[in-house]
């Protein structure tokens, strides 16, 4: 049997997620690892030597001119996700690519495009749709236990959570903590609520506490360095659903709150649940009532990543249709968009 010869492009701290799900396919005899590369020569020569890599590039072009991949993960900073990824996609290979898909939504247009024009998969790293916990609440919802979904509560609120370097400059992450953790519980929401298309937003965002928040025991430090620390620390807003839908959402890298917050909540016409605990409240014969569905329901970050992984080989060898599609991705950005440009401007903004 013919294996999937993998590549990466990026090995910073995401990527070790994606090689552990491939190095589960390679022990299973399903994949070949190729090539991995990053513009940090020592960093890409011990991450080669640390999955076993044969090959190693400092430019991700010259590794697709070089190689012949039929799978390439796409870890990179924000802003070079489009050119890698189209670099990749015009190189003959299917990508996967982490979120956010790209900067703004052109350069994810850009990026879907290209995908369409070059015949390939594109899939997005949404791993939130890969956890047991969307698995069983998708499950609930295909039942109709709640009916129609017409309210949800997104929240990924950290108290002292700033990654540093480059997550708080804005020209490599596009912004702060709304397009770094709300993309993971906006999609997730959408996702589980059957992928409605969004059709405005009203949003604000503050930046009172920055990279001079006191210290603590706990937390990721910013300090003074090569990237300056100029994006949000909080960001609040609604989002509207062409099905009735309303999704209030609210994500912060520092915030004065007891401790770290997240959670995706589900309101429906027939009942309502946390994802966290997926205690589903409901009424029935006149009471209300709560249960808990049998089964593990949990997310779990390493599992998650290992289905992810799994599903892009799949959905890339025809086995499988593709969980994440790039057409999220680009709905995504929109909404990413449409709720910045909204706290810049102070109104609502249609998203088209």
């Amino acid at each position: 049997m013919k294996k999937t010869r993998v590549g990466i492009i990026g090995c910073g701290g995401i990527s070790h997620f994606h090689m552990n799900g491939y190095k589960e396919l390679e022990a299973e005899g399903r994949i070949e690892l190729v090539s991995c590369c990053d513009i940090d020569s020592g960093k890409v020569a011990a991450f080669a030597e640390k999955y076993g890599f044969p090959r190693h590039y400092t430019d991700a072009a010259e590794m697709m001119k070089n190689e012949e991949l039929d799978c390439v993960s796409v870890c990179v900073w924000n802003s070079a996700h489009k050119d890698c990824t189209i670099t990749a996609l015009r190189g003959g290979a299917n990508v996967l690519c982490e979120k956010p898909m790209a900067l703004n939504a052109k350069e994810a247009q850009e990026m879907y495009d290209e995908a369409k024009k070059a015949g390939k998969l594109l899939q997005l790293g949404f791993v939130r749709r890969f956890g047991e916990d969307a698995e069983a609440v998708q499950k609930l919802v295909s039942e109709g236990t709640f009916g129609d979904i017409y309210y949800a509560k997104a929240t990924y609120l950290r108290q002292n959570g700033c990654p540093g370097g480059w997550f708080g400059d804005k020209k490599f992450s596009g912004g702060g903590p709304l397009i770094d953790l709300g993309v993971h519980v906006i999609d997730l929401t959408r996702y589980l609520a059957g992928c409605p298309k969004p059709v405005s937003a009203y949003g604000v965002t503050y930046a009172n506490l920055g990279m001079h928040r006191a210290e603590s025991e706990m937390g990721w430090h910013v300090e003074e360095g090569e990237h300056p620390y100029n994006v949000e620390d909080l960001c609040a807003a609604m989002i509207r659903f062409d099905n009735g839908l309303t999704m209030s959402i609210e994500a912060s890298f520092n915030l004065n709150i007891e401790g770290d917050v997240g959670d995706v909540q589900l309101f429906g016409t027939r009942a309502g649940t946390s994802v966290n605990t997926l205690r589903v409240l409901t009424t029935k014969d006149g009471r209300f009532i709560t249960f808990t569905p049998e089964g593990e329901h949990s997310f779990r970050f390493g599992p998650a990543f290992g289905a992810e992984i799994r599903g892009f080989v799949d959905a890339s060898e025809g086995k499988a249709p593709c969980k994440a599609p790039a057409e999220d991705g680009v709905w995504l950005m929109k909404i990413i968009d449409a709720i910045y440009e909204s706290a810049r401007t102070g109104v609502s903004v249609e998203i088209k």
